[in-house]
């Protein structure tokens, strides 16, 4: 069964949405390894609120953060010190979405970032754009560290207002398939997630049968 990892460029990217997309899309179990603040509606809860299917389960979180800050800060205050050593990939025989927390090179701990954990986990990533002054250069940037990683790259998402010329470039630049763009909407639902989750089935499934 599938598992992969849902990267964004940046903090504030869309990576749930796309999670709840990719889960739907799936029947997949969700997993997020940490959550920084916002403990009472966390992703995990948004994720759960926006699917449809009865087949997905919801792993806990290996850390819960109580401030909405980079893991490092959040768990120094907190008291505690994130290990890459406490994370395991939750045993399922179903597919898997991992949603990381902020973008590829944000702290865990003094000396780790988010990507030494995508490095440990060892599964594809999905990563996620979004148009907006910069995102050409956050995007590229995101690529090349993942690939000086050996990380593989299963594709790119592009959420948000469409910009052609900068999806384009993107695309054309890193040779990456596209799995979609998902246009901005004033309220996310289940019937958006189930919309563009029939979607995402179909250019997954097209993937895997080249």
């Amino acid at each position: 069964m599938r598992k992969l990892i849902i990267a964004g460029i940046g903090t504030e990217i869309g990576k749930t949405v796309v999670s709840s997309i990719v889960v739907e899309a799936l029947q997949a179990d969700y997993w997020k390894p940490v959550q920084s603040g916002a403990l009472e509606d966390s992703d995990t809860e948004t994720v759960r609120r926006l699917i449809s299917n009865p087949v997905t389960r919801f792993h806990p979180e290996t850390y819960r953060l109580r401030e909405p800050l980079s893991p490092h800060a959040a768990a120094a205050i907190d008291g505690i010190e994130i290990s890459l050593n406490a994370f395991q990939l939750p045993k399922t025989a179903n597919a898997l979405v991992v949603e990381l927390a902020g973008g590829l090179l944000v702290p865990l701990n003094d000396h780790d970032l988010t990507i030494d954990l995508v490095q440990q986990l060892n599964l594809p990533v999905l990563l996620v754009s979004k148009h907006y002054l910069g995102s050409i250069n956050h995007t590229l940037l995101s690529v090349e560290a993942l690939k000086n990683r050996g990380i593989p790259i299963l594709g790119l998402v592009f959420n948000g207002p469409s910009t052609p010329a900068s999806e384009e470039f993107i695309v054309n630049y890193t040779g990456l398939r596209r799995f979609g763009r998902i246009d901005w909407e004033t309220g996310i639902s289940k019937e958006f997630v189930s919309r563009y989750a029939a979607v995402m089935r179909a250019l997954l499934e097209e993937h895997d049968g080249n």
